[in-house]
């Protein structure tokens, strides 16, 4: 089939993208994300019109609005993020990471995963749709209540250790730039760069130098943090959030970049989630063990974010935190979910019915959670109010 050139190829994303956006719009009452939207555009442009191959050449560019999405996590990673209920957010964060890892034994003996395809698989469940969710809460004016707040911290950190246990799964059995195994020397090497960047950030600062703020000077920060986590095998993600944590610690006030890393998340984040559809191929629905390879892990990723709700206290619900609410805003898996299992499909770690899978759950996860989000706000409006109550004189 002959490949259409380059001008077509953009054209018809375009369309794609423009017809995702009007049916976003329509959908938006049911709670339903853009992303399933765009993921839903791009599975029918995969496998009709235009195949994943057509745009491989231009997946660098489609992926530069996930960097800086997480760029941008790296600049809220701060200590005030723990300012609020620090003991609820450690909690929450530690049962939402050792709840997946259940699963890792049941994955490796039950279904005979290879341990580094098991890791990853786990990566996926841990993770937290932050921005999908947090959206919500700012649409529903929920976003100041406490249990928003909690959502805030929660959220922000909990795909930490999820990008951690990607970059395990990457170096156990991912394939590095030259085509050979991950091995360890090469995160050993990021661990190090990010060890003497961090030096170098702290140097910076004593010597009251002006931090980078030129849109060109933060995109090459980006790019070149992401390039030097690709390159060490610890995945571009967790090397364009680092090179957000070094932009925030040469200043003493938070970086003034917002505009710059929404107008590339505007332009770019929705092709990746078309070009993510557009790599799910129809064949790999009709597999059985796609199918249930996904059921396998919606069942531990619902389980895993219930366990969560242990973490919240008495103490916490009596200070207005809705302890549903709170779990049906982590069951989200949306944005890093998708993310970490179209990187993990590139460097070889897991095949394409497994990474079907994956989108299975992560779509279903994100819907389920919007919606019994939704509705356990609209049905809590008590926690709404709660910050009045708790700040009027006693």
């Amino acid at each position: 089939m002959h490949s259409p050139s380059l001008l077509t190829t953009l054209l018809i994303l375009l369309i794609g993208l423009g017809a995702a956006r009007l049916m976003a719009g329509k959908l938006a009452g049911l709670a339903v994300p853009a992303i399933v939207v765009e993921l839903l555009i791009g599975f029918g442009l995969g496998n009709t019109l235009l195949p994943y191959q057509a745009i491989a050449p231009l997946s660098g560019l489609t992926e530069l609005g996930v960097l800086a999405l997480f760029f941008q996590v790296g600049l809220e990673v701060r200590g005030d993020l723990l300012s609020s209920r620090r003991g609820t957010i450690l909690r929450l964060l530690g049962l939402s990471v050792l709840g997946p890892l259940m699963g890792y034994w049941p994955l490796v003996l039950g279904l005979g995963m290879a341990p580094a395809t098991a890791v990853l698989c786990l990566a996926c469940v841990a993770a937290t749709g932050t921005g999908v969710t947090l959206r919500l809460l700012a649409q529903r004016e929920a976003l100041q209540t406490p249990t928003g707040r909690l959502l805030v911290g929660v959220s922000v950190l909990d795909d930490l250790p999820a990008i951690a246990l990607l970059s395990l799964a990457v170096a156990l059995g991912g394939r590095n730039l030259s085509g050979g195994s991950g091995g360890w020397l090469g995160p050993v090497l990021g661990i190090t760069a990010a060890l003497l960047s961090d030096r170098v950030a702290r140097w910076w600062r004593r010597q009251g130098r002006a931090e980078p703020s030129s849109p060109l000077a933060v995109l090459m920060l980006l790019v070149c943090s992401a390039w030097v986590g690709e390159v060490s095998g610890v995945t571009s993600l967790l090397g364009a959030l680092w090179g957000g944590v070094l932009l925030n610690r040469l200043s003493d006030r938070p970086p003034q970049v917002g505009g710059l890393l929404m107008l590339i998340s505007e332009v770019f984040l929705p092709l990746y989630f078309i070009s993510v559809g557009m790599r799910i191929q129809a064949g790999t629905l009709l597999d059985a063990q796609a199918w249930g390879l996904s059921l396998i892990l919606l069942a531990l990723a619902i389980v895993s974010k219930l366990i969560c709700g242990l973490g919240i206290s008495e103490c916490d619900q009596r200070n207005g935190v809705d302890r549903w609410a709170v779990i049906f805003g982590l069951i989200p898996r949306g944005l890093p979910g998708l993310v970490f299992a179209t990187t993990a499909l590139n460097a070889g770690v897991i095949n394409a019915p497994q990474f079907s899978a994956l989108v299975l759950m992560v779509t279903v996860t994100t819907v389920v959670g919007l919606l019994l989000l939704e509705r356990r706000l609209l049905l809590a409006p008590s926690d709404v109010e709660a910050p009045t109550r708790n700040h009027q004189p006693g």
